[in-house]
């Protein structure tokens, strides 16, 4: 069985409800106090695994979830996604920590830079003073209206109430101006506030991917008494790979899977899935398709001029690059219960890109695609567990490559590598002796609350006894490659190929593919 009792145990309803006989993530829907309307409280997983080691003494977490001032809270309130006139985009608002910009401006500033990010911290502070002292007028103005209200309910002379009434009037004419004012600054805010990047774990290499450090070096390069192939070579002799078929069909950098290679998708698959699983991770296939409003949400960047997503012309859909999309957007506008946490997920999917700028050797056959499947790990926690779970899902990763027998890097990626939600990122990178280059085959970054504040992400802290009731915080979200398929098609048909030109099956993944230990060239072609 793919799902062991242990890991279903773990599962609970809220309201103790089963729908037929499928066991479910729960989830009751009520209104919640001052959190707003769309909250939804959510139960989850109460799993913990996992050990430190690269991660021990980073507990300086630079942006540690913080509930944002009172007055932030009203930045996001209202309908995201309203369109504005002109060339601006859209905007949706997020209670962004526009405080933390303000205060540490010049420090927000020098984290741009290291990460060649094009966002203006110190507009963004303008914005944020400006927006408070329209607020505060807005609020003056309010208090004179009630005033103003108050005083008309007594008895007075006709011409004092006549001067009371027109007072009114011109207090709700600057009143709707002020609003105006108030909506205006809140968008351009929001616009320049959602281009500033996660801060950066102070370990982190400053500068280019070649600035990237080597955690550990695992395994030891294959040695071939023989001519090596690539991926291609060994695809077209072994039947497995068809570009030439798709690319009448679909168009370049698409492909069809054949004979041995659909099998070793699938087992892949199963494999990672199964291993996911095992450490507690709730098994998910999620949407392919998904609103534009979560993708950006999530840190991706569909309106971009290079943008690497596909939009649905006519709608507001764009296709998924990675399961961590609709996996985060499953408990999007959530308030979770402390106890509940981590929740991990573990999401199957398709994952469709444009890789807009990439071309040469190094993207070509298997190892850059516009359409490949992924199954990927996500993890919703508070912030004291996340640099432990960035550590247990690194482990993961190695435990999996390890078994498959290859030769790779864990890598501690520079800053200008990082994507904007990514607070740390480490990646692995595996030996491909046809390439004769290491290639990306899995990542796993940490984003702290940088998703969880746009996704609206919350989880309430327990009560300690005699304290006071503590207010409820922003959780972390981390995210990590089980396994990208076909790059790690490219990685196993190029370390486990023979002179005779067939391909060994590692011996982890025998057992998902029916025992068969060896693909190998048809009898038509020996």
């Amino acid at each position: 069985m793919l799902l062991g009792t242990k890991t279903f145990g773990a599962l609970r309803l809220r309201t103790k409800q089963r729908v037929g006989s499928a066991l479910c993530l729960a989830s009751t829907r009520r209104r919640v106090g001052l959190e707003g309307p769309g909250f939804v409280e959510r139960s989850g997983l109460q799993i913990h695994h996992g050990r430190r080691s690269w991660l021990a003494g980073s507990q300086d977490l630079r942006c540690n979830a913080t509930v944002v001032e009172a007055s932030d809270v009203s930045l996001a309130s209202g309908s995201g996604g309203k369109k504005e006139s002109g060339d601006q985009a859209a905007v949706w608002k997020a209670p962004l920590d526009f405080k933390f910009i303000r205060d540490n401006v010049e420090e927000v500033e020098a984290n741009c830079r290291d990460r060649n990010a094009s966002a203006d911290p110190r507009l963004v502070a303008e914005l944020y003073t400006k927006y408070l002292e329209r607020n505060q007028e807005l609020a003056e103005a309010q208090q004179a209206r009630n005033a103003n209200a108050k005083k008309l309910k007594g008895k007075m002379p006709k011409e004092e109430r006549d001067v009371l009434i027109s007072d009114g009037k011109g207090l709700k004419e600057q009143i709707a101006v002020l609003e105006q004012a108030v909506e205006a600054v809140q968008m351009e805010l929001q616009r320049e506030g959602q281009k500033v990047p996660n801060m950066t774990h102070p370990e982190v290499p400053v500068g280019g991917e070649e600035q990237s450090t080597t955690l550990e070096t695992v395994g030891d390069k294959p040695d071939f008494g023989f001519a090596v192939r690539d991926h291609l070579e060994l695809g077209e002799k072994l039947d497995l790979i068809d570009f030439e078929s798709a690319a009448d069909v679909t168009g370049s950098k698409f492909y069809y899977l054949r004979n041995e290679a659909a099998l070793l998708e699938l087992a892949l698959v199963n494999y990672s899935m199964s291993k996911a699983v095992s450490r507690g991770f709730v098994p998910m296939i999620t949407p392919d398709l998904v609103r534009t409003e979560v993708l950006e949400k999530c840190g991706f960047q569909p309106r971009a001029e290079n943008t690497q997503n596909y939009s649905i012309a006519g709608s507001d859909l764009c296709l998924t690059g990675t399961a961590e999309i609709p996996l985060g957007g499953s408990v999007m506008n959530s308030l979770l219960e402390e106890p509940a946490l981590p929740l991990k997920m573990a999401g199957y999917g398709r994952c469709f890109r444009t890789e807009a700028g990439a071309a040469g050797a190094a993207s070509k056959g298997l190892y850059r695609v516009h359409q490949f499947s992924k199954v990927e790990m996500f993890v919703v926690c508070t912030p004291e567990q996340s640099d432990q779970l960035h550590q247990e899902l690194i482990d993961i990763e190695i435990e999996m490559f390890k078994e498959l027998g290859l030769h790779f890097k864990v890598m501690d990626m520079a800053s200008h590598d990082l994507g904007a939600p990514a607070y740390r990122k480490f990646d692995i990178e595996a030996w491909m002796p046809g390439m004769e280059r290491y290639g990306e085959i899995s990542s796993a970054s940490n984003c702290t609350d940088y998703q969880a504040r746009r996704l609206s992400i919350r989880y309430r802290p327990t009560a300690k006894p005699g304290k006071k009731k503590p207010k409820n915080l922003f959780v972390h979200t981390l995210n990590a490659t089980a396994c990208a398929v076909p790059r790690m098609i490219v990685a196993i048909l190029e370390n486990f190929q023979q002179e005779d030109g067939s391909v060994l099956i590692p011996e982890a993944l025998q057992p998902y593919m029916g025992g068969m230990k060896k693909m190998q060239p048809k009898e038509k072609d020996k």
